[in-house]
């Protein structure tokens, strides 16, 4: 199993800084590539981008938005996907009627003020959300956030909205997914609960590890990198490819 090739998709406005407390846990197993959604408005051209820049086959890892770019790649291509990890997201489209509508409202408000006020203030914002509540005076993980976010602008941010809106429903495919499965999030996740994994990992006909990360939110990889790290070598090594 050594090398594996292991393709590991960040969320929205995130870089490779969600991924990069795991490497050094990794890539003595795994040959990691953080995939960069660059100008990309679509879930699909997202996973499009991370099948032109992936291996003939590979194991596969997505992190909020990123999990649902995942489940994209595996409909587009599944005999590539050796192996899959859904972390801290979703698989349904956007809600109809009320529902949807308030998530735009959300998302575009979060846009307003990157762009008047800037991507720091939002981020600010948004991050108040996104981590277990005892971590929120950990400013070294705050920052670390909040500046991985700085690092993308606004006309990415809206881009990456208006995938999210315009999202596939991936009900489908995680039922036709026969490969080993990672299911994970952190237990305080307030964006995407431990009943939404739930629902994730028995949709799955294969093998399915499901597993739920202590005082964690939605940024479980950066906030306890040590155990989603044990998880995911754990799930790696279902393969001796």
């Amino acid at each position: 199993m050594t090398g594996i090739p292991l393709i590991l998709i960040p969320g929205l406005m995130c870089d490779g800084a969600v991924w990069e407390p795991l490497l050094p846990a990794l890539t003595p197993c795994a040959a990691c590539q953080v995939i960069d959604h660059g100008s990309a408005s679509s879930i699909t051209l997202m996973a499009q981008q991370v099948l032109d820049a992936a291996p003939a086959r590979f194991a596969l890892a997505g992190h909020s938005m990123g999990g649902r770019v995942a489940l994209e790649v595996l409909r587009l291509a599944p005999e590539r996907v050796m192996l899959l990890a859904l972390l801290d997201t979703g698989y349904k489209a956007r809600a109809s009627g009320q529902a949807g509508d308030e998530e735009a409202r959300k998302r575009h408000e979060l846009l307003e003020v990157a762009r008047s006020q800037g991507i720091r203030t939002m981020a600010s914002r948004w991050v108040q959300g996104m981590v277990h509540p005892a971590r929120l005076g950990d400013t070294t993980l705050v920052e670390a956030i909040v500046s991985m976010f700085e690092r993308k602008t606004a006309d990415i941010f809206e881009n990456q909205i208006k995938a999210l809106l315009a999202r596939p429903d991936a009900t489908a495919v995680l039922a036709s997914a026969q490969m080993p499965t990672l299911v994970l999030c952190g237990r305080e996740d307030s964006w995407a609960s431990i009943s939404q994994h739930e629902e994730i990992a028995a949709q799955v006909p294969g093998k399915v590890f499901l597993r739920v990360v202590e005082s964690a939110g939605h940024m479980s990889t950066m906030e306890q990198p040590i155990a989603v790290a044990h998880a995911m070598l754990e799930w790696l090594h279902q393969t001796d490819l």
